[in-house]
């Protein structure tokens, strides 16, 4: 009897020590989910109800009093990586389709740094080289992300099959998917995806699974709501009742667009019968621009600058074509002409065109004005310079401009400016009206180059008409300041989450 009640006693023991190990086993099991759980989300665990108590081998009784598992029951907060960016790791990756959309996303780069240093800047050019970034990078307050390529339409292959399909042939496809990996894989990291242009950097942003804003530049109602329909597409935009796409539209009508941007309160306005949330703060275009006086020996001359674009080889032929126009104004006071440029056309090729046209390079008499180059010839003086626009727009009466952003910076800087459309792919007749439109009348275009000196004759002979194109231009065009309120409302955005 006694052996049957060891027995006994000894089948309870084992039975509870059973019993133990397994309940030990999923409490451990448990207890490491949650930790998985933790590693993964990065959340901090809120503390909620009590967990079931701890069993361990070796003590005598089931502790009711245990200590909670994990040292505190806790709550998942359910939250993806793409809905929310680590306030340790805030980055903000801006892209860009064009040189002009590199000029507003450089603006609004710059004015994210000097609010917040420590943020993480990243640049990616959908469209060109994103020169315009370089001094930024090499400073190292901004890394560049993504792959370059330099297309032969320069950007313009939506308006001609022949660059459409050198485009392709140049890579443009795998491009575009290189660098719409890349905006994935910051979205997932919680990068804050900042498009700036118009549908192509819109849909990445939009595609990347993540927040995003909008800033949309090239596009303005003003193209068609402040003239008589003449065209086929002003009559499709009345209809639409704005100058963005439905499919524009609804991308920026996304749950996870939180800033949307245009250029103009008349725009905005257009969008907001769609239901889009959006802003008009300041044209970021006007930043940048210091105040600078004309040098006193140059104020008894008349003053032009000529802009002839930045895409070859369109950017040569216009400079051939608008110095040609030049050489025919009457100069009955010296005239002089300051040709500004960017990266490209280089002062090399610009000097050897001259040099073939008979001009001299001389030393320039103009101490006080920093120049690069100096040419003369018959009487007619021209000053070569790189990275002098902001300087020169300052100081000179009318533009001659063959160009897309510069020539807006420079009407609303209160200059007036003349076009002579050549055959493209960017400044031709359609471009050049449609710029005449945006600005008010403040650039007129020419459809030869008699034309065109007969126009500047006339404004550089009549003040009242230049003050009043200045005026619808500055009018237009917006204040500055744009750069910094876009800034501020993408940290109010970060430091929100």
């Amino acid at each position: 009897m006694f052996a049957n009640s060891c027995d006994n006693e000894f089948e309870v023991d084992k039975g509870w020590t059973v019993l133990l190990l397994r309940m030990e086993k999923r409490v451990r099991k448990r207890d490491l989910i949650i930790k998985s759980l933790k590693m993964i989300t990065g959340v901090a665990l809120k503390k909620g109800k009590k967990a079931a108590p701890r069993f361990e081998l070796g003590i005598k009784d089931l502790q009711s009093s245990a200590l909670p598992l994990g040292h505190a029951a806790e709550r998942v907060k359910k939250i993806t990586p793409l809905d929310r960016i680590s306030p340790k790791n805030k980055n903000v990756l801006v892209l860009s389709n064009g040189h002009g959309e590199d000029l507003i996303a450089l603006r609004i780069l710059q004015a994210l740094h000097r609010l917040k240093p420590e943020l993480k800047l990243e640049v990616i050019s959908l469209v060109g080289e994103g020169r315009t970034f370089s001094n930024a990078i090499e400073e190292r307050w901004l890394f560049k992300s993504g792959t370059s390529l330099r297309l032969p339409s320069g950007g313009f292959s939506n308006q001609s099959i022949s660059g459409f399909i050198q485009d392709m042939f140049a890579g443009f496809l795998w491009v575009n998917f290189k660098n719409w990996s890349s905006v994935r894989s910051a979205a997932k990291d919680g990068s804050f995806i900042v498009a700036v242009g118009d549908l192509l950097p819109l849909f990445f942003a939009w595609s990347s699974g993540g927040n995003y804003a909008f800033i949309g530049t090239p596009k303005s109602d003003y193209t068609w709501n402040t003239f008589k329909p003449k065209f086929l597409s002003d009559f499709y935009h009345s209809f639409k009742g704005t100058e963005w796409e439905p499919w524009e539209w609804s991308l920026m009508k996304a749950s996870r667009c939180k800033i949307v941007a245009v250029r103009d309160k008349l725009t905005a306005r257009g969008l907001r019968k769609k239901n889009v949330r959006v802003i008009a703060p300041g044209n970021p275009m006007m930043d940048g621009f210091l105040p600078v006086v004309c040098p006193i020996n140059l104020k008894s001359f008349r003053r032009l600058i000529l802009l002839c674009g930045s895409r070859m080889p369109e950017a040569m032929a216009n400079f051939k074509r608008l110095l040609n126009a030049i050489e025919q104004i009457e100069r009955k006071t010296p005239l002089i002409v300051f040709v500004a440029i960017g990266s490209e056309p280089s002062i090399r090729l610009l000097e050897d065109s001259l040099k073939d046209k008979g001009y001299k390079k001389t030393i320039s008499p103009f101490i006080e004005m920093d120049t690069d180059t100096f040419f003369e010839k018959n009487g007619l003086r021209l000053v070569l310079g790189v990275g002098k626009f902001e300087q020169w727009s300052r100081f000179v009466e009318v533009g001659i401009a063959n160009a897309g952003t510069a020539t807006e910076q420079l009407v609303g800087l209160g200059v007036p400016c003349v076009s002579l459309p050549g055959k493209g792919p960017q400044f031709k007749n359609g471009f050049a009206i449609r710029q005449s439109r945006l600005l008010g009348g403040s650039v007129i275009p020419c459809q030869n180059s008699f034309e065109m000196v007969q126009t500047v004759q006339s404004l550089l002979q009549d003040s009242h008409l230049r003050e009043r194109l200045s005026f619808i231009g500055k009018r237009r065009m917006g204040n500055s300041g744009g750069s910094e309120a876009l800034a501020q409302r993408i940290l109010e955005f970060l430091n929100s989450k």
